[in-house]
């Protein structure tokens, strides 16, 4: 027999624990070299773990939800294993066991394919353990099968649910207990946060106890952008494979104005104030599992066509759970378009160690008044929260005025005025 271990990969020096996703493969099934045998979430992004060898999944020293460290064994695989050989060995075994441990089997058996059937979450927990009921004698319709509120309710009103540690044989064929708890129509789930949902929380609440928090606002006449995007829509998509967006009109603007305004590309490390001498600009993007904002590197030196590719890349990888660490880590400035829901207006919260940051909102029509008169525009508004303990409302105002002239005049952009 060869056996080869199954390791956490290398994290982040940032990062010291991950958690544990869903094992893709159960202990005796075959497995491929560099299949992907479960997913491991830190509190920045998801990383597969591939099998480092062909074989059979031979033993899973770490299970679902279980919280591990870089280079920690998790499993093992044997390299000369038989697919099923494993699995079928306590089969073999179970016409040994007492009888009366029999009945006690069954659901165990029964849930062979789930190894979530029988947990329940802990308001059902609390009520089977309150009517002396069994979680593994209960038909689990929550994630991975597990025990919900609602379930253990439903069984112990029908009678479903078996007590603990009593023989079927030895139930009385009574009505259940009656319970004062009813959800009706209200029901409710708790789970748990994942932790890249507890670390958005944790930086958040940081960026609103350690910045002095000022937002600017400013509206933009989106017409010359979306004229000139028109124009060269057709032609730039034959050149560059990818669509001209609006994001980049933001990202270029962005850094036109951060070239004038230094402090506002700047940080605070301890009691000095950090003069980045570079634009690595981070772009706030919605995944299924949280905000995450993946970064821009070197902007200044990144062309329409370079920004609107890499924003794309991110949107995939977001979608999919591709990003690595390294695309999450840095950034001296981001951006956050909520105009993609629809918002007309909000108050965008820092990212750490950032000391700004712009919010884009939906480019609606809007009546405004130019030169006496009430004309139709689309109109965006702008808003940059900023961190007032180095940024002054001078710097703060100017800059995103800076960048509304660059939106309202692209050709700026090409001439750095």
């Amino acid at each position: 027999m060869a056996i080869v271990d199954v390791k956490v990969p290398q994290l982040s020096e940032s990062i010291t624990e991950a958690t544990m996703l869903n094992w893709k493969k159960k202990v005796g099934e075959a497995v491929a070299v560099d299949e992907i045998l479960i997913e491991i979430e830190t509190d920045k992004v998801v990383l597969e773990v591939p099998a480092p060898s062909a074989g059979v999944l031979s033993e899973i020293l770490q299970g679902d939800g279980a919280t591990v460290t870089a280079e920690q064994l998790i499993a093992k695989i044997d390299t000369e294993g038989v697919a099923g050989a494993a699995a079928a060995a306590p089969a073999a075994a179970a016409p040994a066991a007492a009888p009366a441990a029999a009945p006690a089997a069954a659901p165990a058996a029964a849930a062979g394919n789930n190894s979530k059937a029988g947990v329940a979450m802990p308001a059902a927990a609390k009520i089977l353990a309150d009517n002396n009921m069994s979680a593994a004698n209960v038909a689990g319709t929550g994630k991975d099968g597990r025990v919900t509120k609602g379930d253990a309710l439903s069984a112990i009103k029908g009678g479903a649910a078996i007590p603990t540690g009593v023989p079927t044989q030895a139930l009385p064929q009574v009505a259940a207990p009656s319970t004062k708890q009813d959800l009706g129509d209200r029901p409710e789930q708790r789970v748990p946060m994942t932790r890249l949902r507890a670390r958005i929380a944790e930086r958040l609440l940081q960026s609103q106890a350690t910045n002095a928090i000022l937002t600017t606002f400013n509206e933009v006449n989106m017409a010359p952008v979306m004229e000139m995007r028109k124009k060269f829509q057709d032609q730039f998509v034959k050149e560059h494979g990818v669509k001209l967006g609006f994001m980049s009109f933001f990202v270029k603007a962005a850094v036109h104005a951060l070239k004038k305004f230094p402090a506002v590309n700047a940080s605070i490390d301890g009691n000095d104030i950090v003069y980045h001498g570079y634009f690595d600009i981070g772009i706030a993007v919605s995944s299924p599992r949280g905000l995450v904002v993946p970064i821009l590197r070197n902007v200044d030196q990144m062309s329409f066509a370079d920004i609107e590719k890499k924003i794309a890349e991110f949107g995939q990888k977001a979608k999919d759970g591709k990003l690595g660490i390294e695309e999450l880590t840095g950034g001296t400035f981001s951006i956050s378009n909520g105009g993609t829901f629809g918002s007309m207006m909000s108050t965008p919260i820092i990212n750490p160690p950032q000391s700004a940051i712009l919010g884009v909102h939906a480019t609606k029509d809007r009546a405004v008044v130019e030169n006496g008169q009430i004309v139709i525009r689309p109109m965006n508004y702008l808003a940059m929260s900023y961190d007032h303990r180095i940024i002054d409302g001078r710097e703060a105002v100017l800059s995103l005025v800076a960048m509304k002239d660059a939106l309202e005049d692209p050709s700026r952009l090409l001439f750095d005025l």
